[in-house]
């Protein structure tokens, strides 16, 4: 029939029924609106019965949508805007699987021509393999994510293609293109550094031979955002010294923390003495709590000579009156 057809736009559907009588029953065309092919049906008894319900199928039996919506009906006895009347219905949540599900009962004598609006809000879906429902549509959040991926993306190919890279630098074992830019803005080292040099300001060297090429392409994809967990888990304790060096405060944190997480008895000494080294109070605490809280000094009792050897007086200091501290 010619008024089953639904129309719909955005997130709206409207269905236009030219003739609607006292006792009558009509159901619209499917419409497709989010990844759900729905119907409406509209029925008069006493009062005028709406319902709203997705096609029967595989996905709607699977994954029913969870609906958010309102609901409006009109007549539209004449052309005249002024002279419509609306009834609007509360804002509705629920999961919608049959025709049963939804039904809107109207208080009204509407007859003839009718105008049916379906404003949905919000439609979700639970994953098939369980967990909390989400929406099908973006989010703030969502564009966010997409946003932050795709510039993680052109960061990715300007360091690994050096598009318009301006700056090399000579590492101990290679050489590395990238852009002051982006270093200035992770170091403020590096922005002073380019701030006040007097080279040539579209190309220039800088020299970090303290690192080998590959932990320095670690570093640059830490300042680029692109950095792998497996790398910085592989360069944690060269990162940690460019972060000290260059003054990247968040850098230095994660390593810290990465540092804190896998210690035993084969490593603590070598953390405490870079915890003293790079002033880590939150590494060098922990490191005495395994020595002395944990008892695991005396699982090192063979490094341990070789450790005071070499290790700072003052640090030794510290660990002495870490003992006597427990000892109280």
């Amino acid at each position: 029939m010619g008024d089953s057809k639904v129309e719909t736009i955005s997130r709206l559907a409207q269905w236009k029924i030219d003739n609607f009588g006292p006792c009558s029953y009509k159901k619209s065309d499917p419409f497709k609106l989010g990844i759900w092919n729905w119907y409406l049906s509209i029925e008069r008894n006493r009062y005028l019965y709406i319902h709203l319900f997705p096609e029967p199928s595989r996905v709607s039996k699977e994954q029913p949508p969870i609906a958010r919506f309102i609901l409006r009906v009109s007549n539209t006895a004449s052309s005249s805007s002024s002279s419509r009347k609306f009834y609007i219905s509360p804002v509705h949540e629920r999961v919608l699987r049959t025709c049963d599900d939804f039904v809107w009962p109207v208080d009204t004598t509407f007859l003839g021509r009718l105008i049916i609006d379906v404003e949905f809000l919000d439609l979700k879906i639970y994953p098939l393999n369980g967990g909390e429902a989400s929406s099908i549509w973006p989010s703030d959040g969502k564009l966010h994510s997409v946003a932050t991926q795709n510039t993680l993306r052109c960061l990715s190919r300007m360091l690994d293609e050096a598009i318009h890279a301006d700056l090399t630098i000579i590492t101990a074992d290679g050489t590395l293109k990238a852009h002051k830019a982006v270093m200035s803005a992770t170091s403020p080292v590096f922005q002073a550094s380019y701030h006040n040099s007097s080279e040539d300001k579209e190309s220039s060297t800088i020299h970090i031979e303290d690192m080998s090429q590959e932990s320095c392409t670690a570093l640059l994809r830490y300042m680029y955002g692109t950095i792998k967990p497996e790398d910085f888990w592989k360069h944690r304790l060269a990162l940690l010294g460019a972060a000290n060096k260059y003054d990247i405060g968040d850098l230095k944190d994660a390593c810290e923390e990465s540092l804190l997480e896998d210690l035993n008895s084969g490593n603590v000494l070598e953390r405490l003495n870079e915890a003293w080294l790079y002033q880590l109070h939150k590494l060098k605490k922990g490191c005495f709590a395994f020595l002395f809280d944990f008892g695991k000094i005396y699982d090192v009792r063979d490094e341990i000579n070789t450790f005071f050897r070499h290790a700072d007086r003052e640090l030794m200091l510290e660990m002495f009156q870490e003992v006597l501290t427990i000892w109280k």
